[in-house]
């Protein structure tokens, strides 16, 4: 155990160019700069366009490490094997109860910004930074500069305590200024792709993982909105609600509105059948203090949608008086889907969020 040191920080190191030049920034403000990689334990069936888009694999610890070799920093690798063997489990289980999960949410609260901060003891860091396009300033997490890179949405979860902790130094910048700042540091990340799929989704298709790590649960029948009996389908996992492919043919497009996983039904629904104008929001997480009272927010469904004007109506029979929330929207919003965050914005500062049930 190391003496924590005020300026050492411990950078996430991905393989990717983000967290390379995250790495950079750092330096350059003077901090004592450590690396780290994150095994998640996940191996061989990388193919195709997946192995490109991953993360976390053989090859990015590579990189990661050329990475820190080439900026003349400590570096490190940890087994979260065990760690991330239990959010795939989640991941898996979640698709049989009917819904879709998030497990970079989970990863980021649990891992990133859980069990890092131990390795950064370890190392006598006071800091965590990772690549992510956010700002953190006066213990208050915040929208990136670049709303189209923004990804706060993922960040709800982290532990209010450890925001001070958290450097984000991408958060001012765009994609192609992160971009340059890796060229002029000479890094072989500077071209390397965007990682755009879940990380242990190595075949690209998350029925795989699912199928997999326990099945893809009850098989049962499709049903219309009235009830009417469609036909067939192998297993709820296999659905989302939104999903417009994999559906018997109707005539007209049709999409999953919703999964009774215990039945084993899949409602199918016309495009305008699914709008609606409230949610349900379980385990919500504040970064605030919690508001004693009904609240106008905005709020994202889902991580490439605009947060949209909402009111939270507060559940004050909840065991802390707002665990759950009930959320009722401006205007109707399309594909609200249980199991996906649900994240609370005033402006671009970060609220909390929670769970869509």
């Amino acid at each position: 155990m190391s003496e924590v040191t005020a300026n050492r920080v411990l950078v996430a190191l991905s393989g990717g160019v983000d967290s390379s030049a995250a790495a950079v920034l750092l330096l350059e403000q003077g901090y004592d700069v450590v690396g780290v990689f994150m095994r998640n334990g996940v191996s061989g069936a990388t193919r195709g366009p997946a192995a490109e888009k991953s993360c976390c694999s053989a090859s990015d610890a590579r990189d990661a490490e050329a990475v820190a070799g080439r900026l003349g920093i400590p570096f490190y690798a940890v087994d979260y094997a065990a760690e991330f063997g239990r959010i795939v489990d989640h991941f898996a289980a979640e698709y049989r109860r009917g819904r879709t999960p998030n497990p970079c949410v989970l990863c980021n609260s649990q891992l990133k910004f859980g069990h890092l901060f131990e390795v950064a003891q370890a190392v006598g860091a006071s800091h965590v930074a990772t690549g992510h396009y956010a700002r953190a300033a006066g213990g208050r997490l915040l929208r990136a500069v670049d709303e189209r890179k923004d990804q706060t949405y993922y960040l709800f979860g982290i532990d209010r305590e450890c925001l001070p902790r958290a450097l984000f130094p991408l958060g001012g910048l765009t994609k192609a200024e992160v971009r340059d700042v890796a060229r002029r540091a000479g890094l072989r990340t500077a071209e390397k792709a965007e990682s755009m799929e879940i990380c242990f989704v190595t075949s690209g298709d998350y029925r795989d993982v699912v199928r997999a790590r326990g099945g893809v649960g009850r098989p049962g029948r499709f049903l219309d909105v009235e009830g009417r009996d469609l036909g067939p389908h192998g297993g709820v996992g296999l659905f989302t609600v939104g999903q417009r492919r994999g559906l018997p043919p109707l005539g007209v497009p049709h999409y999953v509105r919703s999964i009774d996983p215990e039945r084993g039904d899949v409602v199918l629904c016309e495009a305008g059948g699914l709008a609606d104008r409230r949610a349900t929001v379980r385990s919500v997480h504040w970064l605030v203090d919690p508001p004693g009272e009904d609240l106008e927010v905005q709020v994202r469904i889902r991580a490439r949608s605009e947060p949209a004007p909402a009111r939270l109506l507060l559940d004050r029979a909840g065991t802390d008086g707002a665990e759950t929330v009930e959320v009722e929207f401006s205007e109707p919003v399309r594909a609200v889907t249980p199991g996906q965050a649900a994240v609370f914005y005033q402006g671009d500062l970060v609220l909390g969020g929670g769970w869509l049930d």
